[in-house]
């Protein structure tokens, strides 16, 4: 399910998001995008100002990874399609992975310190601690969650209240 976002070229865009991975693996993210990109055809990791991840097993906490205090080495790829309001697939773009949020699609930059996740064209999956954890992978064409309010991790959408 895919939600649509309402921003006005003068303020960046807020999106929430939410991942539903295999064994009761999720995951729950917050992005802004600058308003200048907003109307591009794909945003990337250059037009994004603000992000963070959470990873959780069975509602448990795993591991928080966020932009502001990404190492520079740290995995950090970024494919969005504001038309669509969809993180893209490998397949989408042509590239063999199109998310890299602090893992970078080998079981060699993984997470390391801390959580990161993967979209690439064997699947997506988390990592913690330097460690691949395979058993949260799912298909690499899953959708996940976008909207325009936060989620939880079991991928509910929180109603905005006045």
């Amino acid at each position: 399910m895919i939600l649509s976002v309402l921003a006005s070229n003068a303020q960046a865009a807020q999106f929430y998001f939410c991942w539903l991975g295999a064994n009761d693996y999720s995951m729950v993210g917050q992005m802004t995008i600058s308003p200048s990109a907003l109307n591009k055809p794909l945003v990337t990791q250059d037009d994004v100002t603000e992000f963070r991840i959470a990873g959780y097993l069975e509602g448990t906490l795993l591991g928080k990874w966020d932009m502001a205090t990404r190492e520079p080495d740290d995995s950090w790829i970024l494919h969005f399609d504001p038309s669509r309001n969809a993180f893209m697939t490998p397949g989408d773009v042509g590239l063999g992975v199109s998310q890299a949020w602090n893992a970078d699609g080998t079981a060699e930059d993984c997470g390391n310190p801390g959580f990161g996740f993967n979209l690439g064209n064997y699947a997506q999956d988390f990592c913690l601690n330097g460690v691949w954890i395979e058993e949260s992978g799912m298909p690499p064409e899953t959708t996940f969650l976008v909207s325009p309010t936060p989620v939880d991790p079991q991928c509910r959408v929180y109603a905005p209240t006045s």
